[in-house]
């Protein structure tokens, strides 16, 4: 999917963002309730299937892209 999530909320002015996490928390909370969260064990099988259809990516990528500074 890739959807430039990061760059968008850099860009949002700083008095915003407050607001933009009530926002997001809002969304986060009304699509667990349509659709729960993976357990732990669905999560690990889910990750284990993708390992095995080589759908991982090297840890040394795993940042890229991320300006964590």
């Amino acid at each position: 999917m890739g959807v430039p999530v990061f760059p968008e909320i850099e860009r949002t002015p700083e008095r915003y963002r407050s607001l933009l996490l009530r926002l997001v928390h809002s969304f986060r909370e009304g699509i667990e309730e349509d659709e729960p969260w993976p357990t732990a064990a669905e999560s690990f099988r889910e990750g284990l299937r993708d390992a095995r259809a080589g759908r991982v990516r090297s840890i040394d990528t795993l940042w890229d892209g991320i300006d964590a500074g």
